[in-house]
């Protein structure tokens, strides 16, 4: 096994799973393809060799024709059987084990020898949850892995925090591999053919859709419209216009396909005086913003649709529940809880008027309780509180590690 020498750590990342080291818990790494995921892998590898260098490391690549071989669960008992050891711990690495058939089953059953640690990573966020919590129940924990924040980005591409990194953060995303292309133009390329492979194999490919040309349009809608509340009749009568028709059963079942691939994430909507989630209405978000921009352009138009994307994808990393606020007439941009503490978000491209201080403000003033408001903006804002509400500006906000 070949272990890059020299990696740039996510250390929030190594950090959370530490503890469960050696535990007996499956782990598992889940996230869009090439956020980073098997790189986290051989940081844990490396750490653990430091730690106990008499175990036994056994890793697994589905994406390296070497373990071609291994293509369901009975040929993925027989392969560990025949590389583990006796009397000395055996971690197990399995990168992209969704691609093996029913997996899960050999996992319980390797599982069951307490020399075993078992470390996966996965692109699919139904399979994972699916499988395993129908037999693996209690015994695994789950690490959502995303693309890299604004802080390891400058850190993965050695850049100082100023406007033009934001810019270059905001425009590329924070895919890992970009360190080696550099931010110009023709790291879109590169983007354009991850996307291709995200669309395709862990979409088309894996749930065997027909309609390529309806999948295509939808993307680029949601791509469009990031931040914009609606339900799959919205998306069946906008499409109609565009001489494309589809039913609103499948545009749910599509969207689906396409949060399960991890492409984008959904926001449902959450009533705040009924403290309940609604059956229609959300919004989505992409998981990486660079993505989003090869299919639909990088226009100066959408310059707050991607803002509002960058600060929704950083509260993720920061492992807040989040979700769409209504109160009353009022709409709230983001309800995050953590830890049974909830905190308040509205974000805003610029402060520049009365009118857009007075709403971005007062609709976090009309919420009757103490817990935490901000207001996020990109530009700067005169003093950092209003009527006692926060302001953060952008890349102050995407510079925070933990509460607010």
């Amino acid at each position: 096994m070949n272990i890059p020498s020299q990696i740039t750590s996510r250390d929030a990342y190594v950090n959370q799973i530490k503890p469960f080291i050696r535990k007996g818990l499956i782990k598992v790494l889940s996230g869009q393809r090439r956020v980073g995921k098997s790189y986290l892998l051989f940081q844990l590898i490396h750490f653990i060799q430091s730690q106990d260098p008499t175990g036994n490391i056994i890793y697994i690549n589905k994406e390296d024709l070497q373990f071609d071989a291994i293509r369901d669960a009975a040929s993925l008992n027989e392969y560990i059987l025949s590389v583990s050891k006796q009397n000395v711990p055996n971690y197990i690495f399995i990168d992209e084990i969704q691609d093996i058939v029913e997996f899960e089953k050999a996992l319980r059953s390797l599982l069951l020898n307490q020399n075993n640690d078992i470390y996966v990573t996965g692109s699919n966020a139904n399979l994972l949850s699916g499988e395993l919590a129908t037999y693996l129940s209690g015994r695994y924990i789950e690490f959502k892995v995303y693309s890299l924040s604004y802080t390891e980005f400058l850190l993965f591409h050695q850049l100082d925090d100023n406007d033009l990194s934001f810019e270059s953060y905001v425009k590329f995303g924070g895919l890992p591999y970009l360190i080696h292309l550099g931010l110009t133009d023709t790291a879109f390329e590169y983007l354009n053919s991850i996307y291709n492979t995200i669309v395709y194999r862990d979409v088309v490919s894996r749930y065997n859709l027909r309609n390529n040309l309806f999948l295509e349009k939808l993307i680029e809608f949601l791509a469009d419209n990031i931040g914009s509340l609606f339900s799959a009749k919205r998306i069946s009568d906008f499409l109609k216009s565009q001489h494309t028709n589809m039913p609103s059963n499948q545009i749910q079942q599509y969207c689906a396909h396409l949060a399960n691939a991890f492409i984008v994430h959904e926001a449902n909507r959450y009533d705040i005086i009924g403290r309940r989630v609604f059956e229609t209405g959300s919004k989505f978000y992409f998981e990486n913003t660079g993505i989003r921009n090869v299919i639909i352009g990088y226009k100066l138009k959408d310059r707050g649709k991607l803002l509002e994307n960058i600060v929704y994808n950083h509260l993720l990393y920061l492992r807040y529940d989040v979700k769409v606020g209504s109160f009353h007439a009022r709409e709230i941009d983001f309800v995050c809880e953590r830890d049974n503490e909830r905190l308040y978000i509205q974000v805003a491209l610029r402060l520049d008027d009365q009118a857009t201080i007075d709403r971005e403000f007062g609709n976090l003033l009309a919420i009757p309780d103490n817990y935490p408001k901000v207001v996020v903006s990109e530009d700067q804002f005169n003093g950092n509180t209003y009527q006692g509400i926060r302001h953060m500006q952008v890349r102050e906000f995407l510079q925070t590690k933990g509460g607010l």
